[in-house]
């Protein structure tokens, strides 16, 4: 320090010139050439000399001036310096207001993009900063903390690096149906306030990842395993994020999370044999119930419809035969009433209706039983039927006998029992 300061004022000298330190008879030896062909002998540097080089330079660079007859011829240098007192409260001055501005200006600071600056004054928050070029207090007054607040940050839980790297302390859990279950997952947060982050938690990255494995531990507890492993992962990762958010929020952490991913979530490798077999299992059961479901979605609207057609038929049926009943009441008593007035005519006119209801429903046969002719019955509507079908005309000539025409054809064996029948007739 000494040495730097020596040689910021002038002083130029070398640790090996064996005349260093000697004052100033050597120097006007040194300058006058050594008469007597001597040369000074070697030795350490004159601490004191150089002290008073000093403070000789410090004084004509402060301004002061010097008194008293030089120095001796021995090098004792019996004149001091009286500096100005002015002189030297105006170079303190000097001296001062430079380190001041030097303060001043080491209070300045730049907060890159996408970061924010938290300053404090002796230890405590008082404000952040934006991106840019900001300026505080120097230290001690005041100091700052710059964070990062765009970058997204990530927490893995259950794995490091790949979900191969598993961590079975914190992947393992417990389900609702007390099954154990294996889950990774990762944790996307970003941060919305630095200086809650900074300062009212005291190891950040710990503290997400517990929260993150707790809430994971809690929504896996209130649920199925099947749920889980299955149609429920997207709905656990969706409650695992709200319920981080609403443990940070109430820590004060000042942490947003962006997203939870599902890496990976399967039992536990110690019974992953048994439970194939078991999903299988579960599997040749839904196939079942589904060719149930179906087999009875075929049957069962049949059934329906059956079921349905037969009540229709029956009040139908019922309808009818109520209907014809009535019918069948109201005209008997209109013919009662008729009979009442008139019983020979009203009883013929029933008999003839009768007859011809029965000989329009049946077929016409005229039996010779008089003579003993071999043809015994002759086969009206036959006839006419026959008549009908060569001789169109005959329709509009004998329209009273269309509907006998328009009888089906009996059989033979029909036409046999009916001349049975008139045999027997006969007979009698």
């Amino acid at each position: 320090m000494l040495v730097s300061l020596l040689k910021k004022f002038g002083l130029k000298f070398s640790l090996n010139d064996p005349r260093w330190g000697r004052g100033s008879q050597d120097d006007k030896q040194s300058q006058n050439g050594n008469q007597d062909g001597r040369r000074p002998p070697d030795g350490p540097p004159d601490l004191e000399q150089l002290w008073r080089d000093f403070n000789v330079r410090l004084n004509r660079l402060l301004g002061g001036k010097k008194g008293g007859g030089g120095s001796d011829s021995g090098g004792n240098g019996g004149g001091g310096f009286n500096p100005d007192m002015r002189g030297a409260g105006v170079g303190a001055a000097v001296v001062a207001v430079i380190a001041a501005f030097l303060w001043l200006i080491s209070g300045f600071f730049i907060v890159q993009e996408g970061q924010t600056a938290v300053v404090m004054t002796f230890g405590k928050v008082s404000h952040m900063t934006p991106a840019g070029f900001n300026w505080r207090w120097p230290a001690p007054i005041q100091s700052h903390e710059i964070v990062n607040v765009s970058s997204v940050r990530t927490v893995e839980v259950g794995y490091r690096g790949n979900a191969k790297n598993k961590q079975l302390q914190e992947s393992l859990m417990l389900t609702e149906d007390e099954n154990i279950i294996d889950i990774q997952f990762a944790v996307q947060y970003r941060l919305k306030n630095a200086a809650d982050w900074l300062f009212n938690n005291r190891d950040q990255e710990e503290m997400i990842k517990m929260v993150a494995e707790s809430s994971i531990r809690e929504v896996v507890g209130h649920s199925k395993m099947d749920f889980v492993l299955y149609e429920g992962r997207e709905k656990v990762a969706l409650d695992v994020g709200q319920l981080m958010q609403q443990i940070l929020d109430r820590y004060k952490s000042g942490v947003q999370v962006a997203n939870v991913t599902m890496q990976g979530v399967q039992p536990p490798e110690q019974v992953q044999a048994a439970f194939d077999d078991a999903v299988k299992a579960g599997q040749d059961r839904e196939r079942a119930k589904n060719e149930g479901q179906a087999y009875a979605n075929d049957v069962i609207p049949k059934a329906r419809g059956a079921v349905s057609r037969l009540l229709q038929e029956a009040e139908g049926y019922k309808s009818r035969v109520v209907s014809t009943s009535e019918g069948d009441a109201s005209r008997f008593k209109q013919v009662l009433v008729e009979y009442e007035k008139a019983p020979a005519v009203t009883r013929d006119r029933i008999y003839l209706e009768t007859m011809q209801q029965i000989f329009t429903n049946t077929s016409k046969v005229m039996v010779d039983a008089k003579s003993g002719s071999n043809l015994l019955y002759l086969p009206l509507d036959k006839l006419i039927s026959q008549s009908v079908a060569s001789d169109p005309a005959a329709k509009a000539v004998t329209p009273a006998m269309t509907p006998a025409a328009a009888a089906p054809a009996e059989s033979v064996e029909l036409q046999r029992q009916r001349e049975s029948r008139g045999r027997d007739r006969e007979v009698r």
